[in-house]
């Protein structure tokens, strides 16, 4: 079906540097979306933002206002980009709007919010997405399709860490109330589901640690690094790390018995390098594929709107949200604890692969 002509109207919950730097300026770049509204508590802000990406006056609410979106027919969906403890409130909301949802990662700041989320769009017959734009990105895209044929043989080893440094301690990522967690839910979240997106398995067990630097005026509602391993049916073993003190170091490594592949730099939103090694005639052979790039943002607020349109189930639904709260649930008591803890498998987290 040819869709090119129809575009769904988004809007945007949340004005932070997100909004401002990466998803307002993809929509520019998107071929079925478009961003109609804009929420925010600034309103000065707000209406200099929507000016200047030619959002109506009228079409800029505040958070309190939010649910006066039922009435304005120009938007379909929203995309929620505000701290993760206000996820669940503003997906509840906007289902009784009658929107569908697309909304950033984490999913909320526990399991039993994202199966609130998950209960309260299907009773209203919307879409709910949830936004892992790096299964969105075509260097990652492209490492799983690899897996998925065999190339890099039966897997072995996952290794994947993302560390930057937060200096503000009153930064909202570190106030547990906003967060939910600390590095591990933030950005920890990365190797987590990449290591079950590019896999294509869920891990059947989980040991994890946390520590936080005494006396440092910014972890003490959070942990400082977490640290974890998932152990997984076919024997793949994936050895992930976070943190908020370290410089920004960003990279993920997949080792199987064919073949080696690494994303240096990985998670950003550009710049990413992805290298194979193999053996050639007794020969160690590295080769980096030439992958055009696209805007993950870009992507995945069109593969949303096609879904809305043709009326098919996201790639990444509430229920992939959902599995990753209950393995970084896991990950916690198991630093808590200082034991292994089982996880049960889900049933399905994803809906079919995108055409993009």
């Amino acid at each position: 079906m040819n869709r090119s002509a129809e575009r769904i109207g988004y809007a945007i919950v949340g004005l932070g540097e997100l909004t401002v730097t990466q998803l307002l300026p993809a929509f520019r770049k998107t071929r079925f979306s478009r961003a109609v509204a804009l929420v925010s508590a600034d309103r000065p802000r707000a209406l200099a933002i929507a000016r200047e990406h030619g959002i109506a006056e009228h079409a800029v609410y505040d958070y309190a206002g939010f649910d006066r979106l039922a009435d304005n027919d120009e938007v379909q969906a929203v995309f929620i980009v505000l701290p993760n403890s206000l996820h669940a409130e503003f997906t509840l909301r906007a289902a009784r709007c009658g929107k569908h949802v697309l909304c950033e990662k984490p999913m909320a700041s526990s399991v039993a919010d994202c199966e609130l989320m998950i209960g309260a769009c299907a009773e209203a017959g919307l879409k709910l997405m949830i936004g892992y734009r790096c299964q969105y990105e075509p260097m990652n895209r492209y490492l799983a399709e690899q897996v998925r044929h065999g190339r890099l043989g039966a897997l072995r080893d996952f290794s994947a860490y993302n560390g930057q440094v937060l200096r503000d301690p009153g930064q909202w990522r570190l106030k547990r109330e906003l967060a939910g967690g600390g590095p591990l839910a933030d950005i920890g979240i990365y190797c987590l589901n990449a290591a079950r997106f590019i896999s294509g398995e869920e891990p059947y067990e989980v040991i994890g640690s946390t520590y936080a630097t005494p006396d440092d005026p910014r972890f003490q509602e959070v942990e400082e690094s977490a640290q974890f391993i998932l152990r997984f049916p076919s024997g793949l073993v994936a050895h992930c790390g976070s943190g908020y003190s370290t410089q920004t170091s960003r990279l993920m490594r997949l080792s199987g018995s064919e073949a080696w592949a690494e994303l240096n730099p990985a998670f950003g939103y550009d710049g990413l390098r992805l290298r194979f090694g193999h053996q050639e005639d007794g020969r160690d052979v590295v080769v980096e594929p030439a992958i055009p790039a696209a805007d993950p943002f870009a992507n995945e607020i069109d593969h949303l709107s096609r879904c809305i349109l043709d009326d098919i189930e996201p790639h990444t639904p509430g229920e992939e949200g959902l599995q990753d709260m209950r393995i970084i649930d896991a990950i916690y008591a198991s630093a808590r604890s200082g034991t292994t803890v089982a996880l049960n498998q889900p049933g399905r987290t994803r809906g079919p692969l995108p055409t993009l």
